[in-house]
Parts: structure tokens; C-alpha cells; sequence
């Protein structure tokens, strides 16, 4: 049986490079950064020199880049000390957002601490953005505006450029669950007006268990755990020296081979298109991640010609055939609650059809593209 790992937008193979910095961390840089003494300062300044490399890389000051635990908790802080610190009063997002972002935006409604906006999707998946400018008018209120730059199932990609500009004209606050960008486009927070954003070092072939959160400096935003001084102040805890280090290595290995490994995914994610169009033809592609140009390079979700009785099976025929995809965010895994993200763009017909995300990497070949392919092909002829 063959091993084919197309769940890459859930979490990547950590790159070897990372795993040998990883493991010299842990072995010899054992010190707490908050000791004063050789071997508390070695570390603090392993973490301090991490910090400005990813500032350097994304044109941000480096107080301005707080490790968390992951993008999960990125979100949760932002959000949550917005409304506590800043004073907003309505969160304004979408429907298709991570549920980092969705469930944490519906808590402090159903709290009364917030109003909840939803700003109108097309038909891919996309704001539209004449609503978005309603929604920004509506009324005087302090405003924050959440909206992921890639959506994690569909790859769908905003121009975030132009939202951003839109936002700021109106005095609202922006934040943007970068999860899936971070590590794979590059960025310039002086450029975009960006207040907030939230990345996950896993994402790019990093360790699980880290991430950051970019807040703008003086936003005014406090502190989100409370003890020590770790963080700025953000974040109590002593730090997760090992797996700031694995961060900051596939962080800077993912910039700078940034065009060369595009190039590679790219070429596998068309190729996928071409492959499965030519053996399925009445395959379709869900949002615009069938379009090379308007998505991301990294995914593809495809919405299969198979009835609704034989889709419960697909997955775990494609298990038993040792390949690894997903039905949606690998968050919802386990879950029967179909994809929230579909639901909002699919017809009711559509939707009894079974929609597979597949995500690709440096470690994907186009055989596997191949062989996940034909067993796509003999499943849906059975």
C-alpha cells in the first residue's frame, strides 16, 4: 500500500533542518529566559533574535510579534483584548472565517459584550465588499473587521490590499487569520494596514504547539494571560524555548526558498486539475480553488460526482488506500456537522455530494497525484 499525505493545509512534515535546531535547543539551551544568570540569557536572546528575524521578514518592528501557542490562541487574544482594551463594539466578519475566529466572535455576542455583523458572501465565497462598506456605516460604533486573507477549506484568496485601505477609511480596526498565508505569500505590514494577524508555524512545515500573533504597535491592546512579564506582557508563561527556535528555522527556510517551493506546489496543484478533469469529468471545484490565479497554490477542493449513500465511504476508502485528505478543517474532524464553509456557497444538491480538500507540500510528487487519482477515478466508477 502506498503512503500519500495530501493534508497539508491541516499541518506539514516538519522540515529536517528543523528538527536538528529543534534538538540542539532542547539539549543544550536548556536555560529559563528569565534567568538572569549565562544560561537564562543564552535563551533570551535565542528567542529575542527569532523574533526579529520574523519581524524583519514581514517589514514589522519586533515588539510587535507576541509567540502564542498557535493561531487558535492568536485569534482568541486578539479579539477578546480588542473588545476588553479598544473599546469595539461590533466585530464584523464572515461566515466562512476558521472557528478560532467564528465561535470566539459569537461568545462575546452571546455575552452582550459585542453587536455581530456577517458581511454577504458571493457565489465562490468571497465579501462583498459594497456590504462591507454598509456594515462600516451602519452606525458610530468602535469596529472590528475579521477576515481571513486564505480560507482554509476553499483556498479562496481576498485582495487584502484593498480591504485593508477600505477598513482604514472608515477608522475601523483589522485583523486577519494569516494562518494559511503565513510562510506561503509574502507580506509588508507597512504596506497593507494591517492591525492584527495570527500564524501558525505548523502550517509551513514548522513544529505544532507555536505560532505568533502580530499586533500593530501602540495598539493598546493588555495582556491576554496574566503572571510574569514573558511576552511583553501579553503572554505569562515561561517561553516554549525549543519550539520558538523550530518557528523562527522554518519561518526563514520557507522565505528563502519561498519561490523555488512555490513553483513545485503550484506545478502539483495543476497537474492535480488537469489529472482528475481528464479521468472524472463531472468533477467540480469548490469557491475558486480551481482557479490557479484567485487561490491559494497550496489546495484544492473538489466536490465529486457520487451519491450520497456511497460518499460515507469515501474517505475511509481512500484511508484504507493510504491516502490522507480531508473533508474540510481538520478542526471539525470527528464531527458529523457537515462544513460550514460549503454550506454557505454550495447548492443543497451539491452538498449531498461528497467535497474533498486536497493540500500539497515540497514532499508531494505528481505519481501520488497519480495513483490518488486513479483510486478517485475507480471508486467514483464503481
Amino acid at each position: 500500500m502506498k503512503n500519500v499525505y495530501f493534508d497539508n493545509a491541516a499541518t506539514t512534515r516538519v522540515r529536517d533542518e528543523v528538527i536538528a535546531k529543534m534538538q540542539d535547543a532542547l539539549a543544550i539551551s536548556y536555560g529559563n529566559p528569565s534567568s538572569t544568570h549565562s544560561f537564562g540569557r543564552t535563551a533570551k536572546s535565542a528567542i529575542e533574535s527569532s523574533r526579529k528575524t520574523i519581524a524583519k521578514y514581514l517589514n514589522a518592528h519586533p515588539s510587535e510579534i507576541i509567540f502564542t501557542s498557535g493561531g487558535t490562541e492568536a485569534d482568541n487574544m486578539i479579539l477578546r483584548c480588542a473588545v476588553r482594551d479598544l473599546g469595539v463594539k461590533t466585530i464584523i466578519t464572515s461566515k466562512i472565517e476558521h472557528h478560532a475566529v467564528l465561535h470566539t466572535a459569537e461568545e462575546l455576542h452571546q455575552n452582550g459584550q459585542v453587536k455581530l455583523q456577517f458581511v454577504e458572501l458571493d457565489e465562490y465565497g468571497n465579501p462583498v465588499l459594497e456590504h462591507l462598506e454598509k456594515l462600516l456605516l451602519l452606525d458610530d460604533s468602535k469596529k472590528l473587521v475579521s477576515l481571513m486573507h486564505i480560507n482554509n477549506e476553499i483556498g479562496n484568496k481576498i485582495d487584502i490590499k484593498t480591504i485593508a485601505g477600505l477598513i482604514k477609511k472608515y477608522g475601523a480596526l483589522f485583523h486577519s487569520d494569516t494562518v494559511q498565508s503565513i510562510g506561503h505569500f509574502e507580506w509588508d505590514t507597512q504596506e497593507i494596514p494591517i492591525d492584527f494577524m495570527a500564524a501558525a508555524a505548523h502550517k509551513f512545515h514548522g513544529p505544532k504547539g507555536i505560532g505568533f500573533a502580530f499586533i500593530r504597535k501602540n495598539s493598546g491592546l493588555g495582556g491576554f494571560i496574566s503572571g510574569g512579564s514573558q511576552e511583553r506582557g501579553y503572554r505569562a508563561g515561561t517561553e516554549s524555548f525549543h519550539n520558538i527556535i523550530g518557528l523562527a528555522e522554518a519561518f526563514v527556510l520557507a522565505y528563502e526558498n519561498l519561490s523555488a517551493e512555490r513553483d513545485t506546489v503550484l506545478g502539483l496543484k495543476k497537474y492535480f486539475i488537469e489529472r482528475i478533469q481528464e479521468e472524472i469529468p463531472d468533477v467540480t471545484f469548490n469557491g475558486y480553488s480551481g482557479d490557479l490565479k484567485k487561490s491559494t497554490y497550496t489546495l484544492v477542493n473538489v466536490c465529486l460526482p457520487v451519491n450520497p449513500q456511497k460518499a460515507l465511504m469515501l474517505l475511509f476508502h481512500l484511508d484504507i488506500k493510504g491516502i490522507a485528505c480531508s473533508k474540510g478543517s481538520a478542526c471539525q474532524s470527528g464531527s458529523n456537522v457537515g462544513s460550514h464553509v460549503l454550506s454557505e456557497i454550495l447548492s443543497d444538491e451539491d452538498l449531498k455530494k461528497p467535497s474533498l480538500r486536497f493540500s500539497f507540500s515540497k514532499y508531494n510528487t505528481k505519481e501520488e497525484i497519480d495513483y490518488t487519482v486513479s483510486v478517485l477515478k475507480e471508486f467514483t466508477q464503481e
